[in-house]
């Protein structure tokens, strides 16, 4: 009999509503402050900044399930449901008797996970009458979603992208362009908040902190303006929600059920949408499936961060959020997976951390692009540099059930393909990249927005 590789759903088939965990959290996580008066944070404060549904969303710890708007299905459906893929060739290249299975998010439009909050985020900024929306972008896969959900809408984008990312990455820019909208590296000097960065250092190479800055002044400055986040926030987990959902009648239908979930970790948004709806049921039915969540060993914050209100920009403009930080104005090394270099890891993931439902691994650059072509060479498929982390970490966990003989299923989501990486892949070959290790030092120096 034909071994079965991939797993689809079909139109009826595909989820109605969105998943929120943080209705269904034993300990809920600690309210945003406001960042001025360091009181609890309402829908109505945070409506200055985001959509009014977002806000709602952000703040719901009620609804388990939240229903997707009609118009932000007719878009999923669209490219939606995603494949979900036995990594056949993965396992006999590893030896390993795990059973590897990956979520494709990489065929979606402009090639990863992103457009599934972009979307809705337009839609809703839409319906309240919003005509422009401003954003961050590291590596440029949310600045590009954003961008094409912006034109969708009929909405202007502008984007603040981090100015390293912008050089090792220039076709990113030009796809946002491309789509209508503007973009501009960061630290620049079209915000107060960039001039006073640039200021203190003229060679900043900017980070995902100073792009939320310049993004938040522009959305508060600017009228008929809201900001949208691609990561971090409940509300954007909630929307990626839509992968693991897919994923579990995924898994349904091939058999199985995950002992292991992995994504990699910048912000939790692409870890949050594979990995929540599985952990409801370690929460409400007593499943004891491992979660693991990836990050850059140069940007350790959930291994070696401090769990502690910050800022989640450099200059504090934003709510402080009760995260793991490594500080607002760390900086961290210019590796080239940028959509992985934030300092902080969100209110949702850092609770759940803290009640031990999860855990993070530091993966080393060179690690990440090993394990990367590995997976190209097997699978076929060229992944981001931010993905290879999950993939590294995959790899590790399956070589474990080598040396113990346990067939575990492992499930990972690629949350997007790598063929506007090519340049970071080259230096690999050539054996021009490094790793970077971040020291105890480093870390101690580094501001933490206390209450």
């Amino acid at each position: 009999m034909t071994k079965q590789k991939r797993f689809m759903l079909t139109e009826s088939e595909l989820p109605t509503q969105w998943y929120n965990i943080q209705a269904d959290m034993p300990n809920k996580p600690l309210p945003p402050l406001h960042p001025a008066t360091r009181q609890p944070l309402g829908v109505e404060d945070l409506a200055h900044i985001f959509p009014l549904e977002c806000c709602k969303q952000e703040l719901n710890t009620t609804d388990s399930f939240i229903d997707i708007p009609e118009e932000v299905l007719e878009k999923y459906k669209f490219y939606r449901s995603t494949p979900l893929v036995r990594a056949y060739e993965l396992e006999k290249a590893l030896g390993t008797p795990a059973h590897i299975y990956f979520k494709n998010e990489s065929v979606n439009p402009l090639g990863s996970h992103k457009i599934n909050s972009a979307l809705p985020q337009c839609y809703y900024a839409k319906q309240e009458g919003t005509t422009n929306v401003t954003t961050e972008t590291g590596a440029g896969q949310w600045g590009a979603a954003l961008s094409y959900a912006a034109s969708v809408f009929g909405l202007e984008a502008a984007v603040y992208q981090v100015k390293i990312s912008m050089q090792q990455k220039p076709y990113r820019s030009s796809i946002m362009r491309t789509f209508g909208a503007t973009v501009e590296g960061s630290p620049s000097m079209s915000t107060r908040a960039g001039k006073d960065i640039i200021t203190k250092n003229p060679m900043h190479m900017g980070s995902l902190g100073t792009a939320i800055s310049e993004a938040v002044e522009l959305a508060m400055t600017t009228p008929g303006c809201k900001y949208t986040l691609g990561s971090v926030l409940n509300h954007v987990a909630i929307h990626q929600s839509i992968i693991g959902l897919e994923a579990e009648k995924q898994m349904e239908k091939a058999g199985e059920y995950p002992d292991t979930v992995i994504a990699c970790f910048g912000g939790g948004s692409n870890f949050g949408g594979i990995a929540f709806p599985f952990m409801r049921h370690n929460i409400l039915d007593g499943k004891n499936t491992e979660f693991i969540a990836a990050e850059p060993e140069s940007c350790p914050k959930l291994t070696r961060g401090k769990f502690d209100y910050d800022f989640g920009d450099e200059a504090g403009l934003t709510p402080l959020l009760p995260m793991y930080t490594l500080g607002h104005d760390f900086r961290p090394a210019n590796i080239h997976a940028g959509g992985l270099r934030y300092h902080g890891a969100g209110m949702i993931v850092s609770q759940l951390i803290k009640d031990g439902y999860m855990h993070g691994v530091d993966i080393p650059q060179l690690e990440t692009f090993e394990a990367g072509i590995l997976f190209a060479r097997t699978e076929g498929i060229i992944p981001a540099p931010e993905s290879s982390h999950a993939i590294a970490a995959t790899i590790r966990e399956a070589l474990k059930c080598k040396q113990t003989g346990e067939e575990k299923v492992i499930l990972f989501n690629l949350s997007g393909h790598g063929l506007i990486d090519m340049t970071a892949y080259d230096q690999y070959i050539n054996g021009d990249l490094m790793n970077y290790q971040v020291t105890d030092e480093d870390i101690a120096k580094n501001h933490i927005g206390t209450v």
